[in-house]
Formats: C-alpha cells, structure tokens, sequence
C-alpha cells in the first residue's frame, strides 16, 4: 500500500507543464502559414489586375477607338484608315467612304398578308401589307392623300408629258451596234441548253431585254417561213441553219417585224419631277416619306432619280420587265458612270429599290402584275406557256401570279435586289418582274421613285463624295440644280421646263 502510494505520489510529481509550450510551438507556425498566404495571394492578385490591363490597352491600340465592329456583321473596311480617325455619320456626310461600310436596311416580309405598322409622317400610323416574299413586296393604303395625288397629276400636266420612246426596234438596234457579235456567238448565247439546236421558246426567253422588250412565237415563225430558214419545218434551227440569217435577221428584223405588233410600252405618256429644294411641298414631303419608307440615308434618295409621273390611256400596257439590271464586271450602273468615269462598254440602271405610287382609282384594268411572284423557281424558258409569253401583259396578264389594283393614294414597294450577305446590294432578284396590264377603260396615273444604289460600294461611295458637293454649291439656283441633276442621271431626253 505504502509503496503503491509512493508510486502514485512519483507519477503526480510536479515537472515542466507542457500544455504551455505547445502553446507557444503551435502560435508561432499558424502566424508563419497565414503571413505566406497572405503574400502568394496578393502576388496572383496583382499579377491578375497587370494582365487585365495589359490586354486591356492590347485591344485599344490594336482596333482603335472608332473601330469597333458591328453586331449586325456589317463588313469592315480598314485600308487606308488612321485608328484614332472617328467613324464618319453616314446621315450627315457625303462620303460613304472608310472605315465602315453603311449597313442598308430591309424589312423583313415574315409572311405573305403580314400587317407592319410604319410611322411615316407625324401623329400617324400606316399599316405596310406584305404582298409576297419573293420579290419582297409591300402595299401602303393611304401613302397619299387625296389633294396630294391631285397636285402631282397637275405639276405633271403642268411640266408637259412626253411620249415613251422605248420602243423594240431602237433597243435590239443599239444592242447590235455595241455587241458585234457572231453568228455562231449569237447562236450558242440563244442555245440555253446547249444541244446544237435552237428552238422558239429558247429564243424568245433571249428575245426581250431589260426594257421590256420581247418576241412572240408567232413572229419567229413568220421570220423563219421568210428567210427559209427552217426549210425542214421541224420548228428547231440548227448552226447551219441559223447561218443563213444574216445578224441582222437575227436581231434587227426580227425587231423590225414585230415592233408595230409587239411593242413593250403602248399609249404611255411620261414626265420628270424635281423633288429636291425649291420644288413644290408635295413633291418634297412626298420624297421625305419614302426616305422614311425604306429608312435609308437621306442623301441616297436625295442623289437618286426624280418622280416620273406617267399616264396610261385607254389601251396602254406595259410587258414585263425588271426595274434594275444584272450585275456584270463589264457594265456600269448608268447614275455612276459619269461621274467615277468607269470606263465600261455597257451601263444598266441600278435601282435597289422601287415605289409606285397610285394617283387615280381605276375602273377596269390597268393592274401591275407579277407573273412569277413568289414561285418556287424561276426559269425563264417557264415564262412561255402554251405558246404564249408570260411577259405579254396583252395576252397573259391574267395569268401572273400576283396582280395588284390601282387605287387612289395606294403605294407599292419592293427590293428589285437581294441582298449580299453583308448588308449591301447583291443580285438582281429575278423574281421582281412586273408589268402593267391592259387598261380597259379611262385613265390611269401613276409616279414612279427609284432608290438607285451600285452594287459596287467603293463606286457608289466615290460617286456621292463627287457629286454631293455639287449639290450644295448649286442649292441658290433651282434650275442649275435641276438640269445638272437630271443630265447626271441621263435622263434629260427631253427639255426641262422649270415652271
């Protein structure tokens, strides 16, 4: 017992506590941990906030502060551009020119019958109809008042009216004159299909021009019988065959046969209006609300060509036809030409956009139609159908797809050009052939405003910075202003009367 007590007295023997200096042991290596975490982390964080400067001022340098590209993929144009120069405003300057290419809006047709609702003029709503998605066409009720389309009808009468001079003949004659062509180059460019032979509906899908021009089957026949031509009566042309016309029998007279018969535009009167300044307020806010319609930049409507009022009697008619022309290397838009100096041997209008507007109610006839609205494909050896030519509007106008009354203060527009991908003008679409149907009974008025715009951007752009300047300087004389503008366009045909 004594010793057990002895044994237990030694083991609770006071010695050195240890809780104290584990104490002690444990301060000092938690304080050294948290002073090195403390260090790395504030390392990485600096290093971090270095690096989000530096590619910070990496961007800025490298795209410049007016370079920033666009969220609707608008193409960029840095070549020969200072970083630091500001974007140019393209609603305010004359230039379309670097950095930036200007983004040209569309609307979107979303369905055929869709109702937009447009602001055009102030305190006042329209409602835009879609008429197809191909070409994308709209209808405008009530663009026009009932005083404005009177006051257009008589400025025009006022001007005086002209009569349409594109006639068959005179275009397949100029065409010659520039082309020069070959018999077998003209017989392989007739040859659509490439089989050795042409036959009728193949040249008469050739036969008609940008204007509207065209031949009927029945006068091919009749030129063939003439010449002996087709001495098998097989109704196909071989080579051999086709050498025996001369090129004039080839282009002029068939032209020549048919002209009386045939003509593209009959019992048409036409004039020019200025809507620039100085002219009559109609005319002017009538261009102001196109400028709202399409939401292009004012001096692209302003530089474009003037209203052309037109009168259709009792009779008249006007066969298909596209507004714009194709986009070739070789051809130049006609409202550029002159004035970049593009050395071209062939020219077309470039009209991107159209605007009909409907001045009278009409009783009987008189529609514009659009024979292959919104088909499926377009081809032109399907415009001939059972003999008979789609582009004929005194034969076939029933037959199109889309027709569209005349009424009174009624506006129709439409994209004669698809867009390129990129926010700027691309093909011909195709499917914007139109005419005007024979009217059966009274007049019928209407006024044209085409929105030209070339293809070519760089051209366009070089077009505006010439002519704008032009413009401004000669804003104190109406007439200078208006005979300068219209000899521009080739459009003074006729003399301008200032009134």
């Amino acid at each position: 017992m004594m010793e057990s007590q002895g044994l237990s007295t030694t083991y609770a023997s006071p010695t050195l506590p240890p809780l104290p200096r584990q104490d002690r042991v444990l301060l000092h290596k938690s304080s050294v941990c948290s002073r090195t975490y403390f260090v790395v982390v504030m390392v990485f964080f600096h290093v971090y906030i270095i690096n989000v400067i530096a590619l910070l001022l990496y961007v800025y340098y490298n795209n410049g502060p007016g370079e920033l590209s666009t969220s609707g993929g608008d193409p960029m144009i840095n070549s020969e551009s200072s970083a630091h120069q500001p974007l140019p405003d393209p609603y305010k300057s004359p230039d379309l020119g670097p950095p930036v290419k200007i983004h040209l809006p569309r609307f979107e047709g979303i369905r055929v019958g869709h109702i937009q609702k447009i602001s055009l003029v102030p305190n006042r709503v329209h409602e835009m109809r879609t008429l197809s998605l191909k070409p994308l066409l709209f209808e405008i009720p009530d663009f026009l008042s009932e005083e404005e389309c009177r006051v257009v009808v008589q400025l025009a009468q006022l001007k005086g009216l002209t009569e349409s001079q594109n006639t068959a003949s005179e275009a397949r004659e100029e065409e010659l004159e520039q082309l020069d062509l070959s018999p077998e180059e003209i017989f392989n460019l007739l040859d659509l299909n490439q089989d050795g032979q042409l036959q009728l509906q193949e040249i008469v899908s050739h036969s008609h021009a940008q204007g509207g021009m065209w031949l009927a089957p029945e006068g091919l026949q009749e030129i063939f019988a003439g010449r002996k031509a087709n001495p098998d009566h097989n109704g196909l042309l071989s080579l051999e065959e086709f050498r025996r016309l001369s090129t004039e029998d080839a282009w002029r007279f068939p032209a020549r046969l048919s002209v009386k018969r045939l003509q593209a535009v009959q019992s048409r009167r036409h004039t020019w209006l200025y809507q620039g300044e100085g002219a009559h307020r109609v005319l002017q806010a009538l261009r102001s609300r196109v400028t709202h319609l399409t939401q292009l930049p004012p001096l692209l409507v302003d530089l474009s060509e003037p209203l052309q009022v037109v009168r259709y009697d009792q009779g008249g008619h006007h066969h298909a036809h596209h507004d714009s022309g194709p986009i070739h290397p070789e051809t130049a838009c006609s409202h550029t030409r002159l004035a970049v100096n593009t050395s071209t041997r062939y020219e077309t209008p470039c009209r991107y956009i159209t605007v009909v507007f409907y001045l009278n109610s009409v009783e009987s006839g008189g529609e514009t139609t659009f024979p292959v609205a919104d088909n499926r494909t377009y081809e032109e050896k399907a415009l001939i159908q059972n003999g008979v030519s789609l582009i004929d509007t005194q034969k076939s106008c029933d037959k199109g797809n889309l027709r569209v009354k005349p009424t009174q203060g009624t506006a129709i527009f439409w994209y004669n050009h698809l867009s390129d991908g990129k926010g700027w003008v691309g093909e011909l679409d195709e499917y914007s052939l139109h005419g005007d149907c024979v009217l059966a009974h009274g007049t019928k008025w209407v006024a044209n405003n085409w929105i030209n715009i070339d293809p070519d951007y760089q051209r366009q752009a070089r077009y505006q910075k010439l002519v704008a300047p032009q413009q401004d300087d000669e804003r104190d004389s109406t007439e200078g202003l208006l005979f300068w503008r219209i000899s521009l366009s080739k459009f003074a045909q006729h003399k301008i009367l200032i009134k």
